[in-house]
């Protein structure tokens, strides 16, 4: 610490670090914070607002940004944690950066643009820029697909969503050929010259936004900040800039930032673990904390955030081998690494439940637990394990595998042949069922009919049979253009291979009736046709595969099989009063811990993936393991030579021995902890939580220890009170 500059702000309940502190005092122009996971980035923002906020800067004078609604909660929480008044954080502009972003568009749009905050709000648009694009390319452009199922809906705003992040939409292609233009920016044909269509519709023809969804008001912005208007001439007269997660930034929102921090009196600090760039479709680089920050502000200072206070030593010291950095944790929490080998997939999901069931026994919740897996193909074995098991499990945002559409194309089928649709009691599957037969069977509908048809399944379920006899709609003039003969031959297969299906015994056997019904209707090829990255038309091939290894493995003819599925979904839908184990991609993870993390099936051609870049599966495997905060177990195959190569790198010989020694050294010095006024800490270990909790105790979320305060009776924690 400075003496001539000593801090002036003194936080509650907890005491910097020399690292935390010189972020605290930092006065440089630009700051940027070299984070590690759980190093409570969030907390030392919280630490250098509260510096400034003790030296006399007003809460209207600052700006915190954040990329997500739930991560700008948990600053505002953060804050008030550090002991600033709520009345003053209600003072204090905490943003995420769309909010920020449409704040100051309503500068210059008013305040009537429409907020689309979910995707499905913006179908109707979607499906308007589509019509526009048929109507203005129709005959003129070749491989024109226009589809208005949800799965085409879906990738059509992915893809407009990525054009604007990136600002690739900016890119000069006057002189180009719309193919060109689209090979360019990578992108399918159709789907740039919808996305056109789609933002002359939003932007009433360059008169101003009329409508506005998820990260639009990011892009707008940053289009106005850099076409020569002097928006930025408005802003707020902020002193102090910050934002959270840095690893997130993509150039639109750079942009933002560059204009606010060129402001002369602005002073700016960022923190960001570069390691954590897994949003690679969402414009996320780790460019901008390597590079672009450096470029643009050269005489920027780095900080760095070493220690770690989501797990113990042994999980810090294998990540510090895994990305070859330095990582540090002073708690004195053993946090177990448990390895575990099996033969199989089916093997794996057995193990995985036994390692649910051990959690279990050992005393703690089952909403305490979570299976991150690489992809959703992956959690079919694990999912009908645990129902087996009777373990109740939960899947957000993820659906579980049978509200998939490929596998929901082929309960749609097996519905028509058995004549039991009826025994989808979900409405809400059901209409599902119906946008993935559309969609698998490549067949062309307006929306409208669309929607009229599935009003009338919902009513009348034996209905379903009848949407193969209604003929695609194509507009008059159109036809050459929407034509596509891989496509209209895919309808084809789908209606001669529900001939078939429909003289089948249901007495055979459900795996075998499966795998051929699959190759009737050519549904790999199909899944490459609607699918333009070949990485998830892989993804959509697996979770066939692990469909009918799940029949085959079952020995249920097609009749049981059929009942079994709904059986399941039944068990998955039910009420839960239960807690439950979380089922989650690990790239939806980030931002989030759990006391017991399992990583299942890391083997050689699934995690890492060899279709991905390497080193967004090393980042994509690192936020995974650095979830966990008590225990982190990792299945791998039992042959060493399928293992994950990401195991190796932890180096658990090597890390786990300089482990024992820190975690040594953390508990003596816990024995004798500086005691911030106030309080008086415990000794309670991760399996007491509920026990001190039940006496009152509450927990010091930047120092993870539970504490009393003072003015309590200390009788009933006598044997957790620190000597």
């Amino acid at each position: 610490m400075n003496p001539s500059n000593p801090p002036r702000f003194t936080p509650q309940g907890l005491i910097p670090t020399a690292e935390q502190r010189a972020i605290q005092l930092a006065q440089n122009k630009v700051s940027l914070v070299d984070a590690n996971a759980g190093a409570a980035k969030t907390t030392t923002l919280a630490l250098r607002i509260g510096e400034a906020l003790a030296r006399n800067m007003a809460p209207g004078q600052i700006l915190a940004l954040t990329f997500t609604p739930e991560a700008r909660e948990v600053l505002r929480r953060r804050l008030m944690e550090v002991g600033i008044a709520q009345a003053t954080v209600e003072r204090i502009a905490v943003l995420t950066f769309e909010d920020f972003s449409a704040w100051m568009m309503d500068l210059i749009d008013d305040d009537g643009v429409r907020q689309c905050r979910e995707a499905r709000a913006l179908k109707d648009y979607a499906l308007q820029a589509m019509d526009r694009t048929g109507e203005r390319y129709a005959g003129s452009v070749d491989d024109l697909e226009l589809h208005t199922h949800s799965l085409a809906l879906s990738r059509f705003l992915d893809v407009q969503q990525t054009l604007k992040a990136t600002m690739a939409l900016e890119t000069d292609v006057e002189f180009l050929r719309h193919e060109e233009a689209a090979e360019l920016l990578d992108v399918p044909l159709t789907d740039y010259l919808t996305t056109i269509e789609y933002e002359t519709l939003r932007l009433d023809g360059g008169a101003g936004a009329v409508f506005r969804g998820p990260f639009d008001a990011t892009y707008d912005l940053a289009c106005n900040l850099y076409g020569g208007a002097r928006l930025a001439e408005q802003f707020p007269d902020y002193r102090l800039v910050l934002c959270d997660e840095l690893h997130d930034l993509n150039e639109a929102a750079f942009r933002v930032l560059e204009s606010l921090i060129d402001r002369p009196q602005c002073y700016f600090v960022g923190a960001g673990d570069k390691d954590q760039v897994i949003h690679a479709k969402l414009g996320a680089s780790d460019e901008y904390l390597n590079r672009r920050f450096s470029e643009r502000f050269p005489k920027l200072t780095r900080y760095p955030l070493t220690q770690t206070y989501r797990h113990g030593p042994h999980l810090a010291y294998a990540m510090a081998e895994l990305k070859q950095k330095q990582v540090e944790s002073s708690l004195p929490l053993r946090t177990e690494i448990q390895q575990v080998h099996y033969a199989s997939a089916a093997d794996c999901a057995q193990r995985t439940v036994a390692a649910v069931r051990q959690w279990k026994a050992d005393g703690h919740d089952y909403d305490d637990c979570a299976i991150l897996i690489r992809d959703r193909h992956q959690s079919m074995a694990i999912e009908n394990a645990l129902i087996e098991a009777d373990i109740d499990y939960r899947t957000p945002p993820m659906a579980g595998y049978l509200q998939r559409d490929e596998i929901l194309f082929l309960r749609g089928l097996l519905a028509i042949a058995l004549k039991d649709f009826g025994a989808v009691k979900s409405e809400q599957v059901r209409t599902a069922i119906v946008d993935a037969m559309v969609a698998f069977s490549e067949m062309k509908f307006a929306a409208r009919s669309m929607d009229n048809f599935k009003q009338q399944i919902l009513k009348s379920p034996d209905l379903l049979g009848e949407l193969f006899l209604i003929e695609d709609e194509r507009r008059e003039g159109m036809e050459a253009s929407y034509r596509d003969v891989a496509s209209e031959g895919t309808k084809r297969n789908v209606i001669a291979a529900l001939a078939w299906l429909s003289t089948v015994d249901p007495a055979l056997p459900a795996a075998t009736v499966l795998s051929e019904l699959c190759t009737r209707v050519q549904l790999a090829a199909t899944a490459k046709r609607i699918f333009v990255r070949a990485y998830d038309a892989g993804v959509i091939t697996k979770s066939i595969d692990s469909l009918l290894q799940s029949a085959a493995a079952s020995g249920q003819s097609l009749a049981e099989f059929w009942k079994a599925v709904n059986a399941r979904e039944a068990f998955v839908r039910r009420k839960r009063d239960r807690k439950s184990v979380l089922i989650e991609c690990a790239a939806n993870a980030k931002g989030k811990e759990f006391d017991h993390v399992i990583l299942p099936f890391l083997q050689d051609g699934e995690f890492p993936h060899p279709m991905q870049p390497r080193r967004e599966e090393e980042n994509l495997f690192y936020v995974a393991a650095t979830r966990a905060r008590a225990r982190l177990t990792l299945l791998s195959p039992a042959e060493a030579s399928q293992r994950s190569s990401f195991l190796a790198q932890m180096r658990l010989s090597k890390s786990s021995a300089a482990a024992e020694a820190a975690l040594e050294r953390n508990q003596r010095t816990a024995a004798q902890p500086m005691q911030p006024a106030g309080r008086h800490y415990l000794t309670a270990s991760f399996a007491e939580k509920d026990e001190v909790k039940a006496l009152g105790a509450k927990f010091d979320i930047a120092r993870r220890a539970w504490y009393v305060e003072t003015d309590r009776d200390l009788a009933p924690f006598s044997r957790w009170l620190k000597k």
